[in-house]
């Protein structure tokens, strides 16, 4: 009887690691492997294999598998333990109208705050979508970039909850955005934002977030009830 491969056999550990930064390394690698799909969908991460895989006590790993499930990454299920999570939870246009809400308010607080600086470094992620064509890289810039908008939000837990559902949707882009077609599109949409948060245009720039978040769960939606079909129609 076959085997079958364990995902964790993709992570190397470069020596011992250091106690006072066990947590924050666990955290980081297994996020990666996640994100990367190293580690797929439906794994279940049991913290004594962890323990043995880093080296560690089960301390640091129940600390960084507990921040893992706060981004959303991993769901905690009876009898399974840490198990992570679907590229896409519950439904998808449920999740873009709180994504909305919430967004449109770290936007509204940020905008008038957001420095010279930070709209360059919108603009550099921008410029760097233009140009890849690495769909696990596209996730992460398109993240980046939107977080950089909402950046100098003040209020700390809102940012978190965006942060979450944009970890949400960077795992599903980096698997799916090639065959949805929506890479190219997207930047329109993000250069229009760039330039009405620029001009300091808040409720202009809202109205164009909504807008592009809706686009996204349409397309989305579309993908996901018929996935063999969907190839660059969006």
């Amino acid at each position: 009887m076959t085997q079958k491969p364990n995902p964790l056999n993709s992570i190397r550990v470069n020596g011992p690691i250091p106690a006072y930064v066990a947590r924050s390394v666990i955290e980081k690698t297994l996020r990666a492997a996640i994100l990367d799909g190293r580690i797929p969908c439906g794994t279940a991460l049991r913290q004594q294999d962890l323990a043995d895989l880093f080296g560690v006590s089960r301390m640091p790993v129940r600390e960084a598998l507990r921040q893992l499930e706060a981004q959303g990454l991993l769901n905690v299920i009876a009898h399974k333990g840490a198990v992570v999570a679907p590229l896409v939870q519950g439904d998808a246009a449920e999740t873009y109208a709180l994504r909305i809400l919430l967004e449109s308010e770290a936007l509204r607080l940020s905008i008038p705050l957001l420095t010279t600086e930070d709209f360059e470094q919108a603009a550099h992620y921008i410029d760097e979508l233009e140009t890849e064509h690495n769909y696990t890289e596209i996730g992460r810039l398109n993240r980046l970039f939107h977080m950089t908008l909402y950046s100098k939000a003040p209020n700390h837990r809102l940012l978190k909850l965006i942060e979450e559902g944009l970890n949400e949707e960077e795992r599903f882009l980096r698997f799916n955005l090639e065959a949805m077609g929506l890479g190219k599109l997207s930047q329109d949409d993000h250069r229009a934002l760039l330039h009405a948060a620029h001009d300091r245009d808040i409720e202009r720039t809202v109205k164009l977030l909504g807008h592009h978040l809706n686009r996204g769960v349409d397309v989305i939606t579309r993908y996901l009830e018929n996935p063999t079909t969907q190839s660059r129609k969006a």
